[in-house]
């Protein structure tokens, strides 16, 4: 993760200098344009196998929800942008999010009924500013994929071990359940999804 500009910056100047097909991804944090690290092939191998399970379900079920590849997170009350790993989004929603169609921009909660960050180096903006920032918005569920157990002691425990923290919205505040191993994975929005970390860990090995 790369500070590029010292230079604080809004969110629509973020939106309109972000090159088009560079292959580096930009976020926004606070003003400040982050360039993210390219991430290595296990961190696309769990957000690719995830997405195939999460679009099976969808499709499984006839859900109006849609994976989309390239979408900004926007909260409303942050000079921020972020791109999620894995986002679902409730296509029943879309026309409350004026910035959907011209530049794939969602800032409106109930538009995500999941998100999901598979964890990296930069694991701080994982665990503390976008779980913060998302549970600000609304939205309802929200996973960190720690297969690497990058994260503090106090999120993965001690000594640390591979985590899926899930995260629902109780009142306001999101509610964190951490499962590891053969535990099975509870998820509000897929209540159906049979899924263990050691299986979504699996295709790593």
């Amino acid at each position: 993760m790369i500070q590029t500009s010292p230079k604080v910056v809004t969110f629509e100047e973020f939106v309109d200098w972000l090159p088009e097909n560079s292959g580096v991804r930009y976020e926004l944090h606070n003003g400040n344009i982050i360039e993210m690290a390219q991430p290595v092939g296990e961190h696309e191998e769990v957000k690719g196998f995830l997405t195939i399970k999460l679009s099976v379900m969808i499709d499984k079920l006839d859900l109006p929800y849609l994976i989309p590849n390239q979408t900004i997170i926007k909260p409303d009350s942050q000079n921020s942008g972020y791109f999620p790993d894995v986002l679902v989004v409730n296509r029943a929603n879309l026309v409350n999010e004026k910035l959907w169609k011209k530049k794939s921009i969602l800032s409106d909660g109930l538009s995500i009924p999941l998100v999901i960050e598979v964890v990296s180096t930069n694991w701080r903006d994982d665990y503390h500013l976008k779980f913060a920032a998302y549970e600000e918005m609304g939205i309802l569920e929200y996973w960190i994929i720690d297969y690497a157990a990058l994260g503090g002691r106090n999120f993965i425990g001690n000594p640390k071990q591979p985590t899926i923290s899930v995260c629902n919205l109780v009142d306001g505040e999101y509610q964190i359940s951490k499962f590891r191993d053969k535990d099975q994975l509870i998820s509000q929005i897929f209540p159906e999804l049979n899924l263990t970390p050691n299986q979504i860990f699996q295709v790593l090995i």
